[in-house]
């Protein structure tokens, strides 16, 4: 294990535990936000312990994910505009508890936090399938076309499993509206895939024939 490794790793994720924490409980006005501490609890305590189960297994995957630096500028943009989207709806659903405009059964946020677990496993998997897996677009040495398991049913699972988990965030924090404003993930995401797909076709051998035999992006028969 790489001290190097471990310290960043150990940075970023302290740094993303406290950020998200003040992007929640300061617009909420209070940290008395059961919510927040839910959507805080499945959000890093799995995190943590995959981040290690990472480190000690993969360590060259837990690098990929930890690099941030896009690019391209196309896609530099899609890292602000998910940003904004983000920062929006975090702050929103701070702001509709402290102000309690429209207030979801607390049912709601227990079965959003089921399917945010669910989006976790899944996204365990498609790291699992899928070695090359990076957060910038790229095409790295080596890489092959992966067309088993999640990526027989869609493209991009990655972008599938990452759906679920963005949709279900803001109703494990009880909030209508940011849900709402979650909604722009999907033409985020598909301004990404252009970009990404386009790269692939290009760079990437296999990847056309691949496009033919798997038809759908990210939902099964729909999209």
């Amino acid at each position: 294990m790489s001290k190097e490794l471990f310290a960043k790793a150990m940075i970023k994720f302290f740094s993303g535990l406290i950020f998200v924490g003040l992007l929640i409980f300061l617009p909420a006005g209070t940290i008395f936000y059961p919510q927040g501490w839910l959507l805080m609890g499945i959000l890093f305590v799995p995190m943590f312990f995959a981040g290690i189960f990472m480190m000690k297994k993969s360590p060259e995957l837990l690098k990929k994910r930890l690099n941030l630096k896009e690019e391209q500028a196309e896609q530099k943009q899609v890292i602000l505009f998910s940003g904004l989207m983000f920062l929006a709806a975090f702050i929103i659903a701070g702001l509709n508890f402290r102000f309690g405009w429209i207030v979801l059964p607390d049912v709601v946020s227990y079965v959003a936090a089921g399917i945010f677990l669910v989006g976790y496993l899944l996204y365990a998997e498609v790291l699992r399938e899928n070695a090359y897996l990076s957060r910038t677009v790229e095409v790295q040495e080596g890489q092959k076309v992966v067309d088993s398991g999640l990526y027989g049913i869609v493209r991009h699972p990655m972008y599938m499993t990452t759906l679920l988990l963005f949709l279900a965030m803001p109703l494990v924090l009880g909030s209508v509206i940011s849900f709402l404003i979650m909604l722009l993930y999907f033409p985020i995401i598909a301004k990404r895939i252009r970009n990404e797909e386009k790269l692939l076709e290009a760079e990437l051998a296999g990847y056309v024939e691949y496009k033919k035999k798997v038809k759908y992006k990210v939902i099964p028969f729909v999209w």
